[in-house]
Formats: structure tokens, sequence, C-alpha cells
């Protein structure tokens, strides 16, 4: 199986168009990152993590036009400063993924508010800063496309996470009303929702999750759930990365205000 097949489909298809992906030094954001690097684009990677500047750095020994940016997404001024370094190093911004995302796992009565908060913060309130930010640098490209993570527990609560599931499905509402507000001016905003993908994240989730759903061993209550996935085999980066080049690119052109899932057939709705 080709999993880079995107970007070879979409080579170049990028080239001239700049993009910022928050949660860019590790992960998903990473392989979504690359990603538009290999089809042709300008990436600045944004993390909280100082491993975001070794992340970029990967990129550019490979030939990549990608910078960085050390940033709280939670942080007004933070933000605003990351969105800055776009207009500084290549005079606008064609791309926005918000990617950054965190989980926590817990009891509803051991789950205090500042998790709560916390949770919402990173998912929710920071798409909305990007976006705000991003908008009018947007709405003056001729390819403005924002593509918001979401997640299966945006179609579906599950058991421990509420908080993570509110602000999951905040973020769909989120796209919608972004959708109709900023297609006037041209910009398309979708969501993405994945399932199970190898990142050290699910490796967190299969501990928590098995330690309160049942007696499992590490790894034997992901194993069951991928065993349920009708493709039988989790997501790599470059299956979600594959998706938005898709939705970012001429092809989706008719594409907004739409969550699409991307999880092995989990979710079909």
């Amino acid at each position: 199986m080709n999993t880079m097949i995107g970007s070879e489909i979409f080579q170049g298809h990028f080239k001239g168009r700049r993009a910022l992906v928050t949660g860019g030094a590790s992960g998903i954001g990473y392989g979504i990152g690359q990603a538009f690097a290999e089809a042709g684009a300008s990436v600045l990677l944004v993390d909280r993590s100082p491993q975001v500047s070794e992340a970029a750095a990967n990129l550019r020994a490979a030939g990549f036009d990608v910078d960085h940016a050390v940033a709280d997404v939670t942080d007004e001024a933070q933000v605003k400063a990351a969105f800055a370094k776009t207009i500084e190093l290549w005079g606008g911004l064609d791309i926005l993924v918000n990617n950054a995302g965190i989980i926590t796992i817990a009891n509803l009565e051991d789950l205090t508010l500042d998790e709560f908060n916390k949770v919402l913060a990173v998912n929710t309130t920071a798409v909305f800063l990007c976006c705000r930010e991003a908008a009018p640098l947007l709405k003056a490209s001729e390819h403005g496309v924002i593509l918001n993570a979401s997640s299966g527990q945006g179609r579906q609560g599950f058991i421990f996470t509420p908080h993570y599931a509110a602000s999951k499905f905040g973020v769909i509402g989120l796209t919608q009303s972004l959708a109709k507000e900023l297609a006037p001016s041209g910009v398309r905003v979708n969501s993405y929702c994945p399932g199970i993908v190898k990142t050290e994240m699910w490796e967190y989730n299969d501990r928590e999750w098995g330690s309160r759903l049942g007696n499992y061993k590490p790894g034997e209550l992901i194993q069951e759930w991928i065993d349920g996935i009708p493709l039988k085999r989790p997501a790599e980066a470059t299956d979600v990365a594959n998706l938005l080049l898709f939705l970012a690119s001429d092809a989706g052109s008719y594409i907004t205000g739409q969550a699409i899932n991307i999880d092995g057939g989990m979710f079909m709705n």
C-alpha cells in the first residue's frame, strides 16, 4: 500500500501557495505539513513544542520551503505573531490547517473544570483564534481554504471524554458557521474527522480507556477496536494528509461546510 500517493498525485499543484499547520511538530500535523510541502506549498509549522524547529529543519534539508513558529495556539498574542510570520516570509496565506489538539480521559467525578476548559481551549477556542486571524489573509487569496480537525467524537461522544467530545462537536459547528460567512469571499471551510491513527496520543488512549473499560493489557483494547474497523487497520498520518490535499486543492473547489470522516469506516454518515 502506497500511503504517499496523495502528494504524488498533487505534485506541484500547490506551488506558490502558502500553508500554516498547527500542531506541526509531530504526528498527524507533521505528516500534513510534509504532504503539502511535497506537493509544492510553502509551509509554516506551528507548535508550542520547541521540537517544531527540528521538524521544519528536517523538511528544509529535504529541499522544501518550510519554516516554523513556536506558539501556544490558545494565546491570542502568540497566534497573531505566528500569522505575522507568514506575511513576513511569503506575503500572505492560502491554506490554514487547524490540527493542534489534546485529549484527556477521566471519570466524570474526577474531571476538573481546569481540565475541561483546557481541552476546549486547545481543540475549539484555538480554532476560532486562528480562523479569525487567517480570514483577511485568505480573503485576499485566490485559493483560500480552512481545514479544521474534528474527530469521530465530533460524530458520537464516547465514555470518559465529555470535554473532548464537546470540543470536537464544537469544531463542526464552527466550521459550518464560518463556511457560510466566508463563502462570498471565496474561502472554503471544512473539517476532518479522524478515527484511530497511529500516534502517541492513541497509545495514551489505549492505556487510559483500557484501564477503565476492563482488565486490558497494553495494546489489547486498541487492537479490539481496530478489528472492528471495516478496513481492518488504523490510519497513518499520510491517510489524513491525503484527504486534506484533496480538500485544499482545486479538485475540491465545490466542497465547503462539510465534516468528512477519515476512519476506515468506523462511522458511516
